[in-house]
């Protein structure tokens, strides 16, 4: 699952920055959007995308697909706005923050060497919270209740359970990613390289220091 937060967009905004037709949504509540996933999607992923706007911030909450923490999704919808993304997945979770196309601050939590350069706020803030949850199984939803309640809005179960715009994207819909190495794994992501995880891939190890997952240089933050 990935959730991403962006500050100022409208729910078709947010489903077009993800590189889907916002024509294509439908209001569904969560049990109508989930029989959109195909039994069978042939080999390739298909995301559920379930868009909405509280306050100042939209949401996107992604079922059963991993395109809201790919960097041209983040870069995109952070463009002249900002947007946390916090996404878990079979073997590796990770946050997010980025502003204006650019990655501010990057890391998988528990995992100290994956924090991105210069060090931002969140790393403290998100191992607070999982250690007070620790033993719980509550996996990232403790860290999406941190982000949402920091900016100051309600996305728990039965907001999640209303009609919401909501549509399938199929990975080779979305755009093509730039040319670059692909990545595999923990930790830092190679200049120039591209995050692209496989469900149940083992995880690899490295003491290299952790960029922002991209070529783009984090911004200073003051």
């Amino acid at each position: 699952m990935c959730v991403t937060s962006t500050r100022g967009l409208g729910p078709d905004e947010v489903l077009a920055r993800y590189g889907a037709d916002p024509e294509r949504a439908r209001p569904l509540d969560w049990d109508a959007a989930s029989d959109l996933l195909p039994d069978d999607a042939d080999g390739g992923s298909v995301s559920l995308l379930r868009a909405g706007r509280i306050g100042e911030w939209a949401f996107c909450v992604e079922e059963e697909g991993t395109l809201g923490f790919g960097q041209e999704t983040l870069a995109e919808l952070s463009r002249g706005s900002e947007t946390y993304g916090v996404a878990t997945t079979e073997g590796i979770d990770v946050f997010q923050y980025w502003r204006d196309g650019e990655c501010v601050e990057y890391f998988e939590p528990g995992t100290r060497h994956s924090r991105s350069e210069p060090h931002g706020p969140w790393w403290d803030r998100v191992e607070e919270v999982l250690t007070a949850h620790e033993g719980e199984g509550a996996g990232m939803a403790p860290v999406v209740a941190l982000v949402l309640d920091h900016l100051g809005i309600t996305l728990d179960d039965e907001v999640l359970a209303g009609p919401w715009p909501s549509l399938t994207l199929a990975e080779d819909e979305t755009p093509t990613a730039g040319p670059g190495v692909s990545y595999a794994g923990e930790g830092p992501v190679p200049p120039g390289g591209s995050i692209s995880w496989s469900a149940g891939q083992s995880r690899k190890s490295t003491t290299t220091q952790a960029t922002c997952p991209s070529s783009v240089r984090p911004v200073q933050t003051g």
